[in-house]
């Protein structure tokens, strides 16, 4: 990770370096496990024994264990193969906000009730460059290929996957040199990509939806047709999660500059909560009915322990 303290501000690359051990080994369990092959073959990786059965190629059998335990086993190998990985990171111009900062900039006041966030000089960005850069480090850890796709309205950049130790560096210097701006199309731009791919691939995708779900869950759903595994983080500000707001709040669409509605935030905390929750299920009940692995994560949660959560509840749900 050193490389990446060139191009990154510090507080970012402090919320990357407290990915703790067992958060790696868990993730590195779970990138393991997406990529290991569903048929039973021979190559180089040993994996268990099975009893010995009327036509088995002889030279299989373990002597060492018939010398132990008198019986015939066959020494039984799980075939490898390799899982390139692709971070798909959201440039729209909403991605690049903190909430508590913008309301304290518009001396907006926020509920006294609410709880802050665990790091309040990130914005969903940087949240999803700390998530990239620790998925990214194992998937190279364990030598599969990694590469990034950045994208707007269409796809701006595209480093190709390798899985040498300099990559992660590379990916982390491109998105910190990438301004998120403007407007974004998540489903067009992940068409392309289902286009692009080549051999089953995983697609994690860090991005804070806010478009029409429906175009992106067919996206999704080509995806998933293609045979490619898919993980969607879905990241949101605390403050969007949470609404903690109080008083009138004049709102400004980041995406549309000079778009504004002044609001009563006590009048529609309710409305908008219940819209918020109403957004998350469908995406969880869709993504689910496709197999794709849908994350909703916000900023009030360090992204090491929003990641480590994920993962453990992935490990008891597929056992």
């Amino acid at each position: 990770m050193a490389s990446a303290e060139k191009y990154l501000r510090p507080e970012v690359i402090r919320q990357v370096a407290r990915l703790d051990l067992r958060a790696k080994f868990i993730v590195q369990g779970f990138l393991t496990g997406l990529h290991a092959s569903p048929y039973q073959g021979f190559s180089v990786e040993f994996s268990e024994h099975r009893k010995y059965a009327p036509g088995d190629d002889l030279k299989y059998l373990d002597w060492g264990v018939y010398a132990k335990t008198g019986k015939y086993f066959v020494k039984k190998f799980q075939a490898e193969t390799n899982m390139t990985g692709y971070l798909v990171m959201d440039l729209s111009k909403s991605m690049d906000w903190n909430g508590r900062a913008a309301a304290k900039a518009a001396g907006v006041r926020l509920d006294r009730n609410s709880p802050g966030p665990a790091d309040e000089t990130l914005t969903k960005f940087e949240y999803g460059i700390c998530l990239a850069a620790a998925l990214g480090y194992l998937m190279i850890l364990q030598q599969d290929p990694v590469g990034l796709v950045a994208f707007d309205t269409k796809l701006k950049t595209v480093v190709p996957p390798k899985s040498k130790r300099t990559q992660l560096g590379t990916i982390l210097s491109v998105l910190a040199n990438l301004k998120p701006e403007g407007e974004t199309n998540i489903a067009d731009c992940l068409n392309q990509i289902a286009a692009m791919l080549k051999g089953k691939s995983l697609v994690m995708v860090f991005s804070d939806l806010l478009a029409d779900p429906e175009p992106i869950l067919r996206s999704l759903y080509r995806l998933r047709y293609g045979g490619h595994e898919v993980i969607l983080f879905h990241v949101l500000d605390e403050l969007e999660v949470n609404f903690p707001l109080a008083g009138l709040v004049d709102f400004e669409d980041v995406e549309s500059p000079g778009d504004h509605l002044e609001v009563d935030a006590a009048g529609i905390r309710d409305d908008y909560l219940a819209a918020v929750g109403d957004l998350r299920e469908h995406y969880r009940r869709e993504c689910a009915g496709a197999n794709v692995d849908y994350v909703p994560m916000d900023t009030s949660v360090g992204f090491d322990k929003a990641l480590l959560d994920y993962l453990v509840l992935r490990q008891r749900r597929f056992g």
